[in-house]
């Protein structure tokens, strides 16, 4: 068996086992609510941090200022509440704009 299949096929025991693990153990193990509530802020936390990677960075440097002021103005469209089309098509509308007026 080639190494790279044998490794190939480990990782995807692995995940499924990982995503079987969580209905099996749905009623059995009992988490405390400050465990729930550090999970929670811990899960948006990784997701802000990734948000903030998106969109600041491009390969090793600053993205420019068009990308972060595209993800403000879908930010504060999702905050206000908008349909999801309206938040990605409000951003990228933004971005393009600001691009076409130059910014970088």
């Amino acid at each position: 068996m080639n190494a790279y299949l044998a490794c190939v096929l480990v990782l995807a025991v692995g995940t499924y086992a990982f995503r079987l693990a969580g209905p099996l153990l749905h009623g059995r193990v009992e988490l405390p609510a400050r465990v729930q509530e550090l999970l929670t802020i811990g899960a948006t936390v990784l997701l802000v941090a990734l948000l903030a990677t998106g969109a600041l960075t491009e390969g090793h440097g600053f993205a420019g200022w068009a990308r972060p002021l595209g993800v403000l103005a879908g930010g504060v469209l999702a905050w206000r509440k908008a349909p999801f089309a309206v938040v990605v098509v409000g951003a990228a509308a933004t971005t393009a704009l600001l691009r076409l007026a130059g910014v970088q």
